[in-house]
């Protein structure tokens, strides 16, 4: 399964550092131990349905145990029928990477 997941915290840092929630938010993904890609717009994590499902709730609560005022959280899920082993980040994107 893949998700990207984009969470939209207000606000979105603090003085200090602008993107601090979003930041969490991104520790929160890179310590779970799946693939992830952040882009610009959001970030794009690889794993079974049960790990999306959880990691995904984990990165929005992030967002508001740093600190927030607020968050809104928009994810995009993507599956396949027979778990397609196939079906990952680098199938999709890999052709146009530099």
């Amino acid at each position: 399964m893949l998700a990207e997941i984009q969470c939209l915290p207000n606000p979105p840092g603090t003085n200090d550092d602008q993107y601090l929630h979003i930041n969490n938010a991104i520790d929160v993904i890179a310590s779970s131990g799946l693939t992830y890609e952040v882009g610009a717009l959001g970030t794009t994590i690889q794993g079974t349905s049960d790990e999306i499902w959880n990691i995904c709730r984990l990165v929005h609560e992030a967002t508001i145990n740093s600190g927030s005022d607020s968050v809104v959280t928009v994810i995009k899920i993507a599956e396949t029928d027979d778990n397609n082993s196939d079906f990952t980040i680098e199938s999709l994107v890999g052709d146009y990477r530099e």
